[in-house]
């Protein structure tokens, strides 16, 4: 597999990498950590990841490196190097340098990477509060690598105080949302779950899945609207998943939450599957998660089964659910936004 453009951008400059404790943050290569493991084999190498997939492909293929899957990275280690892959938020990025100095040794070199299109740019003034100095240290491929120097502010670290919250009104229901930087639909309800809160199907009992949680809107709303549903939430990020439970506990709402990659660690038997399917990753747009969930939902499902998707009208999702469920329903169309329901046979 190919190496992913930040990653070959840090193989170039592999003497920076020199320490006795790196953590590396988002990397999504595990060729790269290879690598890594056999240039320094001294070396005590951490990944934390808020990604599952890469979590699970880390763990799986670096037996000598310690894999951590989890909102919130905690050691009692202090790391005289981070390598930090440029995450797709901004404040995902001050939420975790303010979490990180907890664990930082004096005057530990923090490396940040990433692609030039996804903001990495503003590395330097987001991590001001914690450098002696960040200076931009090399240039390949799009990409951009930057060296700072870790000033020993620390300052205690409250994961609850980067939640943000906000309330939505749908009919005579009101539910409180909570979600941590990085999480889709941070700040406000999105117009694609709006509509599909609004065209889910008239009564829904037994099992119900939402893939792609996010912060649990679709999932909590259904529990509120059907309190016997025997709700299950899933995402492949941690920041989403934590989101998701909150929301739930802020709302008196009970359900079951857990990471997966894609299906991986679904059951069977739902009688119902509600998802807004995720097609971004970063800065580039991806289809793969959400076609493969599309091509093999049905198997999860019962008989007479009910799949309710929104999807932006430009995808070309229609044709995978009549390949794989026959006929498909186009419950609604606004703001660019399609709702598509179809019944398992």
């Amino acid at each position: 597999m190919a190496l992913s453009n930040p990653s070959q951008l840090l193989l170039r400059n592999m003497d920076l990498l020199d320490s006795k404790s790196p953590l590396l943050i988002g990397c999504p290569d595990a060729e790269f950590v290879i690598e890594f493991t056999q240039t320094y084999p001294q070396a005590t190498i951490t990944s934390y990841q808020v990604n599952y997939a890469q979590h699970l492909t880390i763990e799986k293929r670096c037996a000598t490196v310690k894999s951590v899957f989890a909102e919130q990275y905690q050691t009692s280690q202090q790391h005289d190097l981070v390598i930090f892959y440029f995450p797709k938020s901004k404040q995902e990025l001050v939420m975790q340098m303010a979490m990180l100095s907890q664990c930082l040794a004096e005057h530990a070199i923090v490396l940040f990477v990433g692609e030039n299109k996804g903001g990495v740019k503003s590395a330097p003034k987001l991590t001001k509060p914690y450098a002696l100095r960040c200076d931009k240290v090399d240039s390949a491929r799009h990409c951009l690598l930057f060296e700072m120097v870790y000033n020993n502010q620390r300052e205690p670290f409250d994961l609850a105080s980067w939640y943000q919250q906000y309330e939505i009104v749908l009919d005579d229901k009101t539910l409180t949302v909570c979600a941590l930087p990085g999480v889709f639909s941070q700040a406000e309800l999105d117009r694609g779950t709006q509509l599909l809160l609004e065209h889910l199907p008239s009564s829904i009992d037994g099992k119900v899945l939402d893939f792609g949680c996010g912060a649990g809107v679709i999932g909590s709303y259904i529990k509120l609207l059907y309190p016997n549903a025997d709700v299950e939430m899933i995402d492949v990020n941690a920041l989403a998943i934590a989101s998701a439970k909150r929301t739930l506990e802020v709302n008196d709402l009970t359900a079951t939450v857990y990471p997966s990659d894609g299906l991986s660690d679904v059951g069977t038997g739902y009688q119902a599957v509600v998802s807004n399917p995720p097609f971004h990753q970063g800065i580039k747009t991806h289809y793969q998660t959400t076609e493969l969930f599309l091509q093999s939902v049905n198997q999860k499902m019962t008989s007479n089964g009910v799949l309710t998707i929104v999807a932006n009208s430009f995808l070309k999702y229609a044709p995978i659910l009549e390949q794989q469920f026959g006929n498909v329903q186009k419950c609604a169309n606004r703001h660019g936004f399609t709702i598509y329901q179809v019944n398992k046979r």
